[in-house]
């Protein structure tokens, strides 16, 4: 089993531990690295969406932000606590973060600026929600859209998770069919689509974690499903486990069942995002980010 987990996240955003508590609960498990990679999700108004409502009674309304200022002073003192850390203990911590994609050149100005400043180490490609003709929804609205439109929606979320991967921005996709969650997508009807998806991540060279949250909802697979990770393991894509947990409990939790799903359904190309090299967009800008302003 891998002894490293880049998907987490803690209080300040919508984690229930500290970074500490997370590194000695990881440290227990035998991790060698691990990295924090909390929500970045910028979106003007966000605060006016029907989710947002639902955020606030939650409690983690502080993982959205209206612009990308207010998200960066979010990750700078967050960081900074990474930082002192990495200092204290003999397990490597990196910076990481779990990015929303929109698609916009508002959006890609501001997320290269945010790069520009904070110096992630990786980031994660997200996609909790969809757009249509001005109206954002995450997942929970489109369980409750209305019929006519609620395929429409669904094959609008993968076409977004195909830009997010054709956008070279990202080390790895987060929980590739995110809306089974609340029961969608599941149809074979959808095994076009996310062929598409697949051969779109293909030809952008990144990773697909294995996210093993979803054993909490349906003990039967994590994400991706099986029928999605028989195609991952057709197109020989490297994957990596994710636990992302939300609290210490969660560290490593499904990692062993996970591992032995992906491989009856033939996935061999386990690796760590890290170590492999990138030529993503988030790499070039990494290496001579001071000069690109």
């Amino acid at each position: 089993m891998q002894n490293f987990s880049f998907h987490m996240h803690t209080v300040g955003f919508d984690g229930k531990n500290s970074e500490e508590e997370m590194l000695v609960k990881a440290k227990e498990f035998g991790l060698k690295q691990i990295g924090f990679s909390n929500h970045f999700i910028v979106y003007p108004g966000i605060e006016k969406t029907n989710m947002y409502t639902y955020a606030v009674k939650g409690g983690y309304e502080s993982i959205y932000s209206s612009d990308f200022d207010e998200a960066i002073s979010k990750f700078a003192p967050h960081y900074k606590k990474i930082d002192e850390l990495n200092k204290n203990y003999d397990i490597k911590i990196y910076k990481g973060m779990e990015v929303d994609f929109f698609a916009s050149d508002e959006w890609y100005k501001g997320i290269e600026r945010a790069l520009s400043v904070l110096k992630p180490d990786y980031i994660i490609g997200s996609a909790h929600f969809v757009e249509h003709n001005g109206t954002l929804y995450n997942s929970h609205d489109l369980k409750n859209s209305p019929p006519c439109e609620q395929n429409m929606l669904v094959h609008r979320y993968w076409q977004n998770v195909r830009a997010a991967a054709d956008s070279k921005m990202f080390d790895f996709v987060a929980h590739l069919d995110l809306i089974k969650k609340v029961g969608l997508g599941r149809e074979d009807i959808w095994a076009e689509d996310e062929r598409k998806t697949i051969e779109t991540i293909k030809n952008s060279g990144i990773m697909v974690e294995i996210n093993t949250s979803h054993f909490n909802f349906d003990e039967k697979e994590p994400y991706p499903s099986k029928r999605i990770m028989k195609m991952l393991a057709e197109y020989d894509i490297p994957v990596l486990l994710s636990d992302d947990a939300h609290k210490k409990e969660n560290v490593t939790a499904g990692f062993a069942k996970a591992e032995e799903i992906a491989r009856e359904c033939g996935i061999k190309n386990f690796g760590n995002p890290l170590e492999r090299k990138r030529n993503s967009l988030f790499t070039r800008l990494s290496k001579d980010i001071e000069n690109i302003f």
